[in-house]
């Protein structure tokens, strides 16, 4: 379940992230000539992503996506490779919110330092699409339903075999950060409930990541940004 400096994740996401119409119409008002929409490409205030444009983005290079025990702990889970898909739904003119349906979002190369466990088999975000919102403050929120909660599946390798964690969020939601100076969207401690699974999995997951570049994959991969 997002170039985004203000620009408005879950695994998440996990989400996070998040999927996120035409420009604005010529008028007499002098001040139309600086509209813009919630999401432009290739610059900020630049030309509108459209409805039905898909939004791409992988992990900062030289970052992870990590699930740890504690905000400031590093016990856990880390992901050298993540990456989302969204499709944007509605993009209004700004200041606005963009809505986004997040199709896709994918964990590789993960690896544990959690007492018990040898290794990471899966990382999944189930019940995808997830609703998404971006707004012009670059507030970005990955949102399940009641039918089809956020909710990630974790299968470990374990002293004893394989084990499965499922956790969700108390929320029903993840919340992100987007940034055009950066060309990002990042996820901060953002908790997840264990919803199932044994002893070794733990009680609340904290999901970080942070994604960029962000690029509208309709249009050349052109940089996203978010007014």
């Amino acid at each position: 379940m997002l170039r985004y400096g203000k620009i408005g994740g879950g695994l998440v996401a996990l989400a996070l992230l998040t999927g996120l119409v035409a420009g604005t119409p010529a008028s007499a008002d002098p001040s139309a000539a600086f509209a813009s929409n919630v999401l432009t490409y290739p610059t900020a205030g630049g030309t509108a992503v459209a409805v039905n444009d898909v939004i791409q983005a992988s992990l900062k290079t030289g970052t992870n996506a990590t699930f740890y025990n504690s905000t400031s702990g590093t016990t856990g889970i880390k992901c050298a490779a993540s990456s989302f898909s969204a499709k944007v739904l509605t993009n209004p003119t700004a200041p606005g919110t963009a809505t986004e349906s997040l199709t896709a979002q994918s964990f590789g190369s993960c690896t544990t330092n959690v007492f018990g466990t040898t290794g990471v088999q899966s990382i999944a975000l189930n019940n995808l699409p997830y609703a998404t919102s971006v707004t012009s403050a670059g507030v970005v929120t990955i949102s399940g339903t009641a039918a089809a909660p956020v909710q990630s599946t974790v299968v470990l390798n374990s002293l004893l075999g394989a084990i499965t964690c499922v956790y969700r969020t108390s929320t029903n939601s993840l919340t992100g950060t987007a940034a055009n100076a950066t060309n990002s969207i990042t996820f901060t401690n953002q908790p997840f409930t264990k919803f199932s699974g044994p002893s070794l999995c733990f009680g609340t997951a904290y999901f970080s990541a942070t994604y960029s570049p962000v690029r509208d994959s309709t249009k050349g991969n052109a940089a996203v940004y978010v007014n």
